[in-house]
């Protein structure tokens, strides 16, 4: 019933211990957030960024591609849409917002016919 001298000195030492004892437990995890940050979350942050950047400094003759895979050269540019001809006389209108990539004017090199 009672505790020994020996048994209550090392449950008083652990009690003491137990708080430093817990923040180097959850260090590896602070660790591994802190690299998931840096290679997954920040990279895709930057992309994210200077895609919206081109979105919104989209011009008539670049060609771009949409999320749903219509590639096409810009014909008109309006305030949320992009008018985009993806065949001789074939004009589709599509969300700004949706366009995945956009190539500059002159910077696609043209197919070998």
């Amino acid at each position: 019933m009672f505790a020994t001298p020996a048994f209550a000195q090392t449950a008083g030492q652990a009690a003491a211990d137990s708080g430093f004892g817990q923040i180097i437990g959850l260090a590896p995890l602070f660790l591994v957030f802190i690299a998931f940050y840096f290679l997954m979350i920040r990279p895709q942050q930057q992309r994210m960024k200077k895609l919206q950047e081109a979105v919104n400094a989209v011009k008539k003759g670049d060609e771009v591609t949409t999320a749903g895979g219509i590639v096409g050269k810009v014909t008109k540019v309006e305030e949320r849409l992009v008018e985009v001809e993806i065949a001789t006389g074939v004009k589709v209108r599509v969300v700004k917002a949706t366009l995945a990539s956009i190539a500059a004017t002159g910077a696609a090199k043209p197919a070998n016919d």
